[in-house]
């Protein structure tokens, strides 16, 4: 993105899916892409697809221009791929319209706590034990 390469290293997020623990993951669109088309069961389980989006982009530009990290080229190069990603907002199953840094870890901690709720994320240790008479 933007000229540099990331990557999450696939072992350490399997092991600890594999006992249990929630990994969060910041990435961009192709890498959420990437992930949705797992073919690892574990993985296609756990995930749960967050895009957060700015209101707009003239906020989105306000708010780089006032961290003053970037030159107006580089947030220029941002809000073009920021508005081709804003786009894939579907593809995802939650999506938050970003307000402040606070609202946007309150809901997101909504979705999270959500989706600890869900029958498919159950173990087999935490499944009622039903019997037959």
């Amino acid at each position: 993105m933007h000229g540099d390469y990331y990557g999450t290293l696939r072992e350490p997020v399997l092991a600890n899916l594999k006992n249990g623990m929630d990994v969060l993951i910041d990435i961009d669109t192709q890498g959420a892409a990437t992930i949705r088309n797992c073919d690892d069961p574990i993985v296609r389980q756990a995930l749960t697809d967050v895009f957060i989006m700015p209101p707009d982009l003239d906020e989105l530009r306000r708010r780089l221009t006032k961290r003053g990290t970037e030159t107006a080229q580089q947030i220029d190069s941002r809000l073009a791929t920021a508005a081709r990603e804003m786009e894939l907002w579907r593809d995802y199953r939650y999506t938050i319209i970003s307000g402040s840094v606070e609202e946007d870890l309150k809901r997101f901690r909504h979705i999270m706590a959500a989706e600890s709720y869900l029958s498919r994320r159950l173990t087999s240790e935490m499944t009622p034990k039903t019997t037959r008479g």
